[in-house]
């Protein structure tokens, strides 16, 4: 392939067919790529070249001996740090997990596994997949590929990064109030969250037990349902996997989208919204309506309340589940002259600045005497967000809105004032909230080159809508409409 021709899934599966390349000598190109680039990215914590040349030797296999090619054979995938992947460190870029090592695998891993996929190893991110600019890895920050003195966005820097550098075809990362999206977005790559229990949590380590998804990046939407395809389905392993059909995404995204009414929010419209970022998105809803979809103005009331009640909610189940992390039973532990000195100091070492700010802003919201006033009250406004997504989607199909406020901004520029930082998250934990699918598909780029990303967001279960019209706007994107 070209340089200016990145793989993708079919152009993989295409040469491997040809015998234009084998498994095994794709994913030594990829690994001689991350070798060049990865010093100054800090994309992936760790490599995996035994699974991955393991994996690329059963596809060549397969080809040899002329049998069909499972949907994604010898495709390389790098995969976030907080999935476990079996005989692979697992750190959730923590020094509390730094030398875990799970011994089985996620279930959308081993459904990747299954379908033929070659990982490369595990991408850097925010410590427990706690931030929203991939500066609180204990294992340093990821720079962004568009403009390196700039943030990818977090958590999942590191997957988005490493897709938008081509260090890999395509990735998985977690979306809890926006860690797909927004680091889609600023990193100029598709970056899709499913509707909440599509794709199996088990496996995920958990940071927000009601609010986490797995989801991918690529560079083409195609490519990224395809990726949808194979890990989406019901779970046994996960008891809020939800058990409906899973469609072949591959082929709805050609489905046209003329007719569809799209909505507009004025509340992610307002101020607070870089003109630098109005222009292209506006210019993408433009394109939509040329290519006949509706535009239909929304009010969506409740928006303004988002960020309060996810950072309340998220933070209260972080205390809960990282309770766990005590040293007795696996990952870092510290000595310490009785057991609760053993606590103190291991988690002292073992979590980061951020992550200890989140588990006492949540362990103070279930405390006595604060759990109604804080943490039930979110759980209310939560009930209102979700109405707003439910009455606007009785009035249309999909609703448009900027993923992010702002383009990359650059490394150091917020971590000083954690509450900036939040509010980069604030087009993006409404749809958390409610539980909807929503994908950031690049929309254009503003006059210093910065990738900016569009946000689709549709009902439950709609991953198709959302990718049909992610399609056509990369499409539009694409021709320099």
């Amino acid at each position: 392939m070209s340089a200016s021709a990145p793989w993708t899934v079919p152009s993989v599966r295409a040469a491997l067919l040809a015998k234009k390349i084998s498994a095994r000598e794709l994913a030594a190109e990829f690994y001689a790529r991350i070798e060049r680039r990865n010093s100054e990215l800090n994309a992936f914590l760790t490599l995996s070249p035994e699974r991955a040349y393991a994996q690329a030797d059963r596809i060549d296999a397969t080809v040899a001996r002329g049998e069909d090619l499972p949907a994604l054979a010898g495709v390389p995938i790098a995969i976030k740090d907080v999935i476990s992947t079996r005989g692979i460190r697992t750190t959730c870029a923590s020094k509390i997990l730094e030398n875990y090592v799970p011994p089985y695998d996620a279930t959308a891993v081993e459904r990747l596994d299954a379908a033929g996929a070659v990982f490369l190893g595990k991408t850097n991110c925010d410590e427990f997949a706690m931030g929203g600019s991939n500066e609180n890895s204990a294992y340093g920050p990821v720079r962004n590929p568009a403009a390196l003195d700039r943030v990818p966005g977090g958590s999942s820097g590191g997957s988005a990064a490493a897709v938008a550098a081509d260090l890999t075809v395509a990735s998985l990362g977690t979306d809890t109030g926006g860690s797909i999206r927004q680091p889609g977005s600023f990193c100029g790559v598709s970056g899709l969250m499913p509707t909440y229990g599509r794709v199996s949590r088990y496996g995920l380590v958990a940071f927000a037990s009601s609010l986490d998804k797995i989801g991918p990046f690529a560079k083409s939407v195609a490519d990224a349902a395809r990726i949808l395809s194979v890990i989406a389905g019901h779970d046994p392993s996960d008891s809020t996997s939800a058990a409906v059909s899973v469609p072949d995404y591959g082929v709805e995204i050609e489905q046209p989208i003329e007719g569809l009414r799209i909505g507009v929010p004025e509340e992610y419209f307002g101020d607070g919204l870089d003109p630098e970022v109005r222009r292209p998105v506006e210019s993408g809803i433009a394109q939509l309506e040329k290519l006949g979809c509706r535009r239909i103005p929304l009010k969506m009331p409740h928006t303004g309340y988002a960020i309060a009640a996810y950072y309340i909610i998220a933070t209260a189940e972080a205390s809960s589940n990282l309770a766990r992390y005590d040293g007795v039973r696996y990952g870092l532990r510290a000595p310490g002259a009785t057991l609760t000195e053993m606590y103190r100091q291991t988690r002292d070492r073992g979590f980061g600045a951020e992550v200890k700010r989140r588990i006492m802003l949540g362990t103070y919201a279930l405390s006595a005497g604060y759990y109604d006033a804080y943490y039930l009250r979110a759980q209310k406004v939560r009930t209102l967000i979700a109405r707003d997504f439910s009455d606007a989607f009785q009035k249309v199909d999909a609703i448009i809105t900027p993923t992010a406020p702002t383009p990359a901004f650059r490394l150091g520029e917020k971590t000083a004032d954690p509450l900036q930082m939040y509010l980069a998250d604030i087009y993006t934990v409404t749809g958390s909230l409610a539980g909807v699918p929503g994908i950031s598909v690049p929309c254009g780029k503003t006059p210093a080159g910065l990738p900016v990303g569009m946000q689709i967001l549709a009902p439950h279960f709609a991953e198709s809508r959302v990718l049909q019209i992610a399609r056509a706007v990369e499409a539009a994107t694409e021709r320099g409409n």
